[in-house]
């Protein structure tokens, strides 16, 4: 089974994205429902996808649930939002019917650098835990000693590190993003996805190989069992079209054994999500 284990919906009519402002994103301020992403799933064999939260809104959550329960498991599972520091979160976490498979909050727009480490927070993460779900990591290079602390604070949640924490490819910046990584990796219960980082070099001008060496940094430091391809579609198509982004996975896995490229497009996220 082929998975993208990342990619976004949003329906402007029925929600406002706050995100989508500038003139830079006005490409995607529009609409995107299922029937649009289907054609591609199709032409590059994906047979499932995890449908990820794009804003922090339990509404939406509910309302990408009801999109992944009609979907005839084409969705096959959702990663939602909720309020972390919510004392009711357990009981939230339990109300919220369908193929829920972790939480996720953009970490990347908080200004405090810690606030993964806000004692609310860890114990929001706990509940989400208890509730058997992953977290999703969605972190800059600044804010991963935080997220390394709160990965080793809370060995019993499956974290899941959202875009290699973007690494600085369009500066062609290295450091401190490649050790942090590694220090990140060593611990064994958080995997990574390879996903979104063609918008992480420069839109216009990127090529291959501006991005390789990054994706194979991840490769290496996490291993391809705990590796998962994400398309971050529609975000992606900002840089590149849907097809740029699977060559680019296939070309940074290659050399890999067949066992190995087979984790990344599929098998570790079956695993980390407990998809069915």
């Amino acid at each position: 089974m082929r998975i993208d284990a990342h990619h976004h919906l949003w329906d402007l009519s029925r929600r406002p994205q706050p995100w989508l402002t500038g003139e830079e994103l006005a490409p995607i301020d529009r609409t995107f429902v299922l029937d649009d992403l289907r054609p591609h799933l199709a032409a590059h064999g994906i047979d499932a996808t995890v449908l990820v939260q794009s804003s922090g809104s339990l509404d939406e959550t509910r309302e990408l649930l009801a999109i992944a329960e009609k979907s005839d498991g084409l969705v096959a599972g959702v990663v939602g939002w909720a309020d972390l520091t919510d004392p009711e979160l357990p009981a939230v976490l339990a109300s919220l019917t369908g193929p829920l498979v972790g939480i996720r909050h953009q970490v990347q727009d908080e200004a405090d650098p810690s606030w993964l480490a806000r004692p609310q927070v860890r114990a929001g993460l706990a509940a989400v835990a208890a509730a058997d779900l992953a977290f999703d990591l969605l972190v800059t290079p600044a804010q991963l000693p935080a997220a390394i602390d709160t990965v080793a604070a809370l060995p019993e949640l499956r974290f899941v590190l959202d875009h290699g924490a973007k690494p600085p490819i369009a500066s062609g910046e290295w450091q401190p993003w490649a050790d942090l990584v590694t220090e990140l990796a060593a611990l064994p219960n958080v995997s990574c996805k390879l996903s979104g980082l063609i918008t992480e070099a420069n839109w216009q001008t990127w090529r291959p190989q501006d991005v390789l060496p990054y994706a194979r940094h991840l490769l290496t430091a996490f291993t391809p069992p705990r590796v998962l391809f994400g398309s971050d579609w529609p975000v992606s198509t900002l840089a590149g079209c849907y097809a740029d982004v699977v060559a680019l996975t296939e070309q940074s896995v290659a050399a890999l054994p067949p066992t190995d490229q087979a984790a990344v497009f599929g098998t570790t996220a079956a695993r980390v999500y407990n998809l069915r």
